[in-house]
């Protein structure tokens, strides 16, 4: 009963222990969705309002922005009237989910600082396609007077436009121009255009993107803007704000760290964070909070159903799948030799790419297992009157383009993106011969250059003139015809031309000696050439093999699925490829444009989307080109209202791209809330990729929504396998049992042991010379074994991750029971019966009591030891209260 009872509360992800209705609680007034917040975050309040707004009161009236929208505004502004320490101007955080109404929140911000007389404002985004969608936003809240002035459409240098809006993408940040022989940037042209003490708006929507600001030059842009321009009213806009505390550093106008602050430097603060885990992630979100600013409010997942389609393997696929393994194997052994026979010494760039194709080449194979069954379900809920969304993220168009250019243009078959992988890793990085011939011929220019240029150079004419001449000089003693003309016709004519025919001689002696070096090598040199003609046949064999193997390949698993559901005619395609190849009426294949007549390709996924939304096509095909901003809900405004089943064929390689093509079709005034498929082989391996996005979801929801179970009861989290236990999944309490209980994952003989020694060598985790010891599986980060093992056979693979698990399984459980497994801030569920290893007795844990509840439970206390108490099991930074009815432990109670 207790498993079933589970099973339904994961389908239909009940929000009754995580979230909590929000209401705004300073404006009182009513919403139209229902709205939910995290219950860590709900349990402290917000600042009061001291911000009178100037907006007209239609807008409120009207609902062109509601009450949430409205509270977000209003906080923002106030919050923008602080000034930090270091004298910038304060900013604001809007953590909203996706489908909650940023844009028009974005929108009224900039209203009201145009009504109080800030004219300009920068909106910055992902799509110079959202351009339309601030137009839009601007108009639905009576500002459509304000104009927005699309910076990709300016010409560098121009700062001619007045006021209004500029928008621009983040990529557009970081432009360049040497146009007219004058160094332009970007950067300089917004500045320029900003003009001096600019105190208007600068909004960074989706600024999940300027992540990672230390290292990338589109975050440093963006820091640099903001420390341009000390004054501006910055507004940070994203429901993936921050995955990773890490990434957090651009959001500098938080004063969270820096002049003022307990941290003097975001390194500090970084420190400080990762050092006390979940718990320390959920205190910064209620801080950010109380002080006014960070807003959070996601839409209620009621209606919400998810599910988890685990799709079995047909043997056809294993083959095929063992084979790509096997051939993969045998593939590092050759680059490991070719690299020893031409000595290759730093090889780090070498494997650094060997393993990374290795990785997208699983991975096209994974994604292509679930395709036949992907079509099978949709085709299902089609008939059931739904419409679906399938999201990826890889769409093959780099290897049907390098087709296209092997083939002058043409194409008459589709692609096998994973073949493309594979070829291109042994074409472009294979140890190199080339680069060894390139040496060689470079020594030989120099030796020619030393031997034959300084002989020439004393002679007055060429060879053949100069032998000419001096015959001359003997004939007719003295008279010269040479063409050069500059030896007397005198009585010394004898002697210059002794002397020249000195010269002769030592040149070709020179040209003798040349010849003799340069045209017959040496020994070393003869087997130097043998080596390299014996690493090109290496290389010849090893690509001859992946052409063979690539006939069993499947095919580009984006043109695969339209082609199954009928064509472009039938299927919304809103990726960021501008070609794909398609198949005839007549059975013929060819590759087209996805522009159409009269319609550019930057607005292609626009009007795919509006034919999608208009019901002309029931199944849209979506990547990351399209995975922010763009909304393919049942909305009640547009034709189609049909439930959207969403599809998650490829999981994105991290959290903030999942959480933004989730918001994609669950969004704000829709009429059925959808449904949510992942779709998730039994590869072993596969296991990877959902554990990246569970790992990502864990930390996003303490970080974005102030509690980590926000995210974590989308399910994913049995896949998240990246933590402080997974260290000890390898090996036991020993070091001695390291091995043996790894061996246990293939049988207990010793012809298993030998062939998990094998499979572990064939993806590169051990290696022949060095034994199966303790040290090597510890130099083996979790990251890389879940990497490599997709490179093992089907069943190898599914063995040995089956051990990992069951071995996880039980730390967890075992941390769990000793106090030692970081819950964060309110961890216990309300009804859970703790484990005790001492004295047995039952303790119930609850959260969100409210205190005429607590009074009167403390009424019926009986007991001598019955009370509140204060857990010491969990670190500084978490509390966790505990009601107790009988005895409790003198561990937690710290006494004797």
């Amino acid at each position: 009963e207790d498993d079933e009872g589970d099973e339904e509360e994961t389908e239909e992800l009940g929000q009754t222990e995580t979230y909590a209705e929000y209401i705004p609680s300073k404006l009182g007034s009513t919403i139209p969705d229902l709205v939910v917040e995290t219950s860590t975050l709900s349990s402290v309040p917000p600042p009061d309002i001291t911000y009178s707004l100037s907006l007209p009161c239609s807008v409120a009236d009207k609902g062109s922005l509601s009450a949430l929208q409205l509270e977000a505004i209003i906080y923002a502004c106030q919050q923008h009237e602080v000034l930090l320490p270091n004298g910038q101007r304060a900013g604001f955080l809007i953590g909203d989910g996706a489908g909650v109404g940023k844009g028009r929140t974005v929108a009224g911000i900039i209203f009201e600082n145009y009504l109080k007389g800030r004219k300009k404002a920068l909106w910055f985004s992902v799509s110079n396609d959202l351009k339309y969608d601030a137009e839009r936003d601007l108009k639905d809240i009576e500002a459509s007077h304000i104009p927005v002035h699309a910076l990709n459409k300016i010409k560098y240098g121009d700062t001619a436009t007045s006021e209004g809006v500029l928008f621009a993408t983040y990529s557009a940040l970081i432009g360049e121009s040497q146009a007219g022989g004058q160094h332009r940037t970007r950067l300089k042209q917004i500045l320029d255009w900003c003009r001096e003490n600019f105190d208007g708006v600068i909004v960074f929507d989706e600024c999940h993107k300027a992540k990672n600001a230390s290292s990338t030059k589109m975050g440093k842009a963006v820091l640099d803007l903001q420390n341009k321009l000390p004054q501006a009213r910055v507004v940070y806009a994203s429901a993936t704000g921050a995955s990773e505390p890490k990434n957090m550093i651009y959001m500098s106008r938080l004063g969270i760290w820096g002049e003022g602050t307990p941290f003097r430097a975001f390194d500090e603060f970084l420190h400080a964070i990762e050092k006390r885990g979940v718990g320390a992630m959920e205190i910064v979100a209620m801080d950010m909070k109380v002080s006014g600013m960070y807003i959070a409010r996601q839409l209620s997942f009621t209606g919400v159903t998810f599910r988890i389609e685990e799709i079995p393997l047909d043997q056809q696929y294993k083959i095929v799948y063992d084979k790509a393994a096997k051939l993969w194997a045998e593939a590092l052994m050759v680059f490991q030799q070719a690299a020893d026979w031409i000595g290759l010494e730093s090889r780090k760039s070498l494997w650094g790419q060997f393993w990374s194709a290795h990785q997208r080449f699983f991975k096209y194979l994974c994604i292509a297992a679930k395709v036949r069954r992907l079509v099978e379900l949709a085709k299902e809920e089609l008939a059931k009157d739904k419409c679906i969304v399938i999201g990826l993220q890889s769409t093959g168009e780099a290897r049907t383009r390098e087709v296209l250019d092997e083939n002058d243009g043409h194409l008459n078959c589709f692609v096998s993106a994973a073949e493309g992988v594979f070829l291109s890793l042994i074409q472009k990085h294979f140890p190199s011969t080339k680069r060894k011939r390139e040496k060689g011929t470079g020594i030989k220019r120099k030796r020619k250059s030393t031997l034959h240029c300084p002989a020439s150079d004393f002679l007055p004419c060429s060879e053949r003139e100069f032998t000419t001449c001096s015959a001359a000089f003997i004939a007719r003693q003295g008279v010269c015809t040479c063409t050069s003309d500059i030896l007397p016709k005198s009585s010394l004519g004898l002697f210059f031309s002794l002397i020249f025919c000195i010269y002769q001689v030592a040149l070709k002696f020179c040209l003798f000696l040349q010849v003799i070096f340069t045209v017959l090598p040496s020994q070393k040199e003869m087997h130097g050439l043998r080596e390299l003609e014996h690493v090109e046949k290496m290389k010849q064999d090893l690509l001859a093999k992946v052409k063979a193997l690539g006939k069993e390949l499947p095919l580009n698993t984006l043109d695969e699925l339209i082609n199954h559901f009928g064509g472009p005619e039938h299927v919304a395609e809103m990726t960021g490829r501008k070609g794909r190849v398609v198949c005839r009426p007549d059975g013929s294949v060819m590759f087209e444009s996805r522009a159409e007549q009269g319609l550019s390709i930057d607005h292609v996924n626009l009007k795919e989307k509006e034919r999608f939304m208009n019901g002309e096509k029931l199944v849209a095909i979506i990547s990351e080109a399209s995975s922010s901003g763009i909304s393919l809900q049942a909305d009640r405004r547009v034709k189609n209202q049909k439930r959207r089943v969403h599809m998650t064929l490829e999981l994105p390689w991290s959290a903030d791209r999942a959480i933004q093509q989730f918001g994609r079709t669950h969004r704000s005034n829709q009429v059925y809330a959808p449904e949510y498929v992942f779709l998730i082989s039994e590869l072993a391996g596969e296991r990877r990729f959902a554990s990246i996005v569970a790992k990502r979801l864990e930390s996003l929801g303490a970080l974005t929504h102030g509690d980590r179970r926000a995210t974590e009861s989308r399910d994913l989290s049995k896949y998240n396998f990246e933590n402080k236990v997974t260290r000890g999944c390898f090996w036991g309490s020993s070091a001695k049992e390291g091995p043996k209980q790894l061996a246990s994952a293939f049988g207990s003989s010793q012809g298993r042991e030998d062939q998990m020694k094998q499979g572990l060598i064939s993806v590169g985790i051990s290696c022949w010379s060095s034994p199966l010891t303790r040290r090597a599986l510890a130099d083996c980060s979790i990251t890389k074994f879940l990497n490599r093992i997709l490179g093992l056979e089907v069943d190898k693979q599914n063995m040995l991750f089956q051990y990992f698990s069951d071995t996880f399984d039980y730390l967890i459980e075992k941390d769990k029971k000793e106090g030692k497994y970081d819950m964060g801030i309110l961890g216990k569920e309300k009804g859970v019966i703790i484990p005790l290893p001492a004295a047995p007795c039952g303790s119930l844990v609850d959260r969100g009591l409210k205190w005429e509840e607590a009074y009167e439970k403390s009424l019926k206390l009986t007991g001598s030891f019955d009370g509140f108490y204060l857990s010491y099991k969990v670190g500084p930074w978490a509390q966790r209260w505990l009601l107790g009815e009988g005895l409790w432990l003198s561990e937690a109670l710290g006494l004797s």
